[in-house]
């Protein structure tokens, strides 16, 4: 009996709205902020859950800055860029 040798076939890729990470970097960041606005009206004298949510929400907004600059960067051939983000 001859083995064979024939890897099996690639999977198919995954569809765009799978892949892409924009609506959940924006749907973290804007539960953040409703946190945050959720703290400060029914709980403002927990300052300690209010500055949670506020870096929660500035780093989301800082991350999603990094994401869209890496990503045009990529888009524009740029040797730095991360690979993968088009």
């Amino acid at each position: 009996m001859a083995e064979q040798t024939q890897s099996p076939p690639a999977p198919p890729p995954l569809p765009p709205r799978l892949t892409d990470p924009v609506p959940a970097i924006a749907g973290g960041t804007a539960l953040w902020l409703l946190a945050f606005a959720a703290v400060l009206l029914f709980a403002r004298d927990q300052t300690t859950l209010l500055w949670t949510c506020a870096a929660g929400a500035g780093l989301g907004v800082i991350g999603y800055g990094i994401f869209r600059w890496q990503r045009s960067a990529a888009r524009r051939g740029s040797r730095t860029a991360q690979s993968g983000l088009d």
